[in-house]
């Protein structure tokens, strides 16, 4: 149970976009429609080369992004960052990247099965865009928003995915 006491601090839908701050669910959310927009502008020839290419631009936009932290951070204290405060920032924000884990292995099983490479992609990005819709619902979970509400955030996460989907269809 959850401090407030409105159920447990995990996501109900047991994808892990809830992660133990806002940075990190952020981060979650951010590392979907990325990981989205790179399977649906991808033109590598293989499932395999579309996974190592979403994990590596996950890998750089955290390692970017962990960069670009530490250097506001040393920018607005007008003092270089304490080793305490950079390991903080390697190890926050991961989710970014893992939250990818998913959809790849969606988009894997979809290509060992023998669908063609356009397929896998596409069941890797209906993931995702079925991620951001359970994020979007989560949003209100506990009472928080009526189910309007819920179904307008719903409807504005699974965009995100839905323009994935539309970009892959236009560049393909």
């Amino acid at each position: 149970m959850s401090p407030s006491g409105r159920g447990r601090p995990g996501s109900r839908s047991g994808l892990r976009l809830r992660g133990r701050s806002e940075e990190n669910t952020a981060a979650g959310i951010y590392g979907t429609i990325v990981a989205a927009g790179v399977m649906a502008a991808a033109h590598a020839s293989t499932a395999a080369a579309v996974i190592v290419g979403v994990a590596f631009t996950l890998v750089v936009y955290w390692a970017a992004e962990r960069y670009a932290r530490l250097v506001a951070d040393r920018i607005h204290r007008d003092r270089p960052p304490t080793w305490a405060e950079v390991r903080a920032q390697l190890r926050s924000g991961w989710e970014m990247v893992t939250v990818s884990t998913l959809p790849l292995l969606v988009l894997a099983l979809f290509a060992l099965l023998g669908a063609q490479l356009g397929v896998a992609v596409l069941a890797g990005l209906l993931c995702s865009t079925l991620m951001l819709c359970l994020a979007g619902w989560e949003i209100g979970s506990g009472g928080r928003l009526s189910v309007l509400e819920r179904g307008v955030l719903v409807a504005v996460a699974g965009g995100f995915g839905v323009l994935m989907i539309v970009l892959k269809s236009l560049l393909h």
